[in-house]
């Protein structure tokens, strides 16, 4: 089945190399459109989508762009265009994937048009700027973009780039054609409801154990890694419509925003579920502590590590990329107000479970970040400034326990008939 994919190009300088994707995409059976975003001169080759239709559309006027030396506006301007554009093609159902590549211009338009659509949609970036950490991370974002490194500068149509074009395009096509499955599985699976579920590492045995019961109870469960991508994105997709609640193990990206952790979520991390009003289960794990590695960034003077007195903290260390630093009580009395501060403006319901032996695989006696004093101030300033409506359940348990687990997914349970039962009565 013949299926829709465009191909973001700059055809002043890039015209043949697109030309030679578009005709690779095509002999695959698929349907190629070429969206021009040039800001330098005339297209050396014919676009599908102009550069002047793609200016027009993003409220400017090619000739006068060509003229600005404001670059920034230039780029907002025909990235603003192009995402309208391919926007378009997706409501008429015309969008099945996207493919770019290019240098450092290129691979930010191309990845800044992507990140506009939604998940699902195969996306492809070849770029020769993808090796460069600051601008890694940035490019794909939250969004499933693939990224590939072509190693060598995507300039002409020599036996290199052409190999590495049709890589690239038989990427691009190998997603569209899985597509099609995908599609067939979508359907199944939203006969389900999909329950969203953070977890990481020093939450392991509590988040498999989650997993199952909830698995055994009918619901498709989606695990995010709560690394402070994978969590943000979590928020993303939440706030699409696309989870029927959330079993939030792992907040931890809350407070790493709030102290210049290395899992900062972003500052809307904890609100997408309660702006939605489904139903939210909540624990405090990943409050005990703080990501702050590597540990050369101590001895170098590094900022976060210079006020917060880490060194002097109990550490957690097991190589010397990763570095887990207790929490203070002072920022557990932060987080507290913040996380109540969140909760408070849901319009569903939650529960917050507190395991009074341990918040995490670390913080556990014996180990070395386990501090029940600091812990309960965290639980104490909590109950001052939660409001009533949210149950604050405390038990007497680890949180790497099944005997936890089985509390968890017994409240959300209850959190879910209760809103699906309000759900009913406003519609009757």
């Amino acid at each position: 089945m013949q299926k829709t994919i465009v191909i973001i190009s700059t055809l002043d300088t890039k015209g043949r190399e697109a030309a030679f994707l578009k005709g690779f995409i095509q002999e695959r059976g698929h349907r190629a459109i070429l969206l021009d975003t040039n800001t330098g001169g005339e297209a050396s080759i014919l676009p599908d989508i102009s550069a002047d239709e793609v200016a027009k559309a993003g409220g400017g006027d090619i000739e006068e762009i060509r003229k600005m030396k404001d670059t920034a506006r230039v780029y907002s301007i025909m990235i603003e265009g192009a995402i309208k554009k391919v926007k378009s093609l997706l409501d008429k159902g015309d969008l099945d994937g996207i493919i770019s590549f290019g240098g450092a211009s290129n691979t930010a338009i191309g990845t800044t048009i992507m990140k506009s659509l939604p998940f699902g949609i195969a996306k492809v970036m070849l770029s020769t700027t993808v090796a460069i950490p600051a601008y890694a991370a940035g490019y794909f974002g939250t969004k499933d973009i693939a990224i590939i490194h072509s190693v060598v500068d995507i300039a002409g149509l020599n036996s290199l780039v052409k190999d590495l074009l049709k890589r690239a395009g038989g990427a691009i096509c190998g997603m569209v054609e899985v597509g099609r499955e995908l599609s067939s599985l979508s359907e199944m699976t939203h006969k389900k409801d999909l329950i969203a579920l953070t977890e990481f590492k020093f939450a392991e045995e509590c988040c498999s154990h989650v997993r199952h019961l909830l698995e055994e109870r009918g619901f498709e469960v989606i695990p995010f890694h709560a690394q402070g991508t994978g969590d943000k994105a979590m928020e993303e997709l939440i706030g699409d419509g696309l989870f029927q609640g959330v079993m939030d193990i792992v907040p931890a990206g809350v407070a790493e925003q709030l102290f210049g952790g290395n899992r900062a979520a972003g500052p809307n991390r904890l609100e997408s579920a309660g702006g939605k009003g489904i139903p939210q289960l909540i624990t405090p794990c990943g409050f005990d502590m703080l990501s702050c590695g590597p540990l050369e960034r101590g001895d170098q003077g590094d900022p976060l590590w210079i006020s917060r007195g880490i060194k002097n903290r109990k550490l957690f260390v097991p190589d010397a990329f990763r570095v887990q630093a207790r929490t203070t009580p002072q920022e557990l009395k932060e987080t507290a107000r913040e996380v109540a501060r969140k909760l408070n403006r849901s319009k569903g319901p939650i529960a917050m479970l507190i395991p009074l032996k341990g918040w995490s695989s670390l913080d556990k006696e014996g180990m070395p970040l386990y501090d029940p004093e600091a812990d309960q101030v965290f639980v104490d300033e909590l109950k001052i400034h939660l409001e009533k409506k949210i149950h604050l359940i405390e038990l007497n348990l680890h949180l790497n326990t099944h005997e936890f687990a089985e509390e968890g997914v017994s409240q959300f349970i209850k959190l879910y008939n209760e809103n699906k039962n309000r759900k009913l009565k406003d519609l009757q």
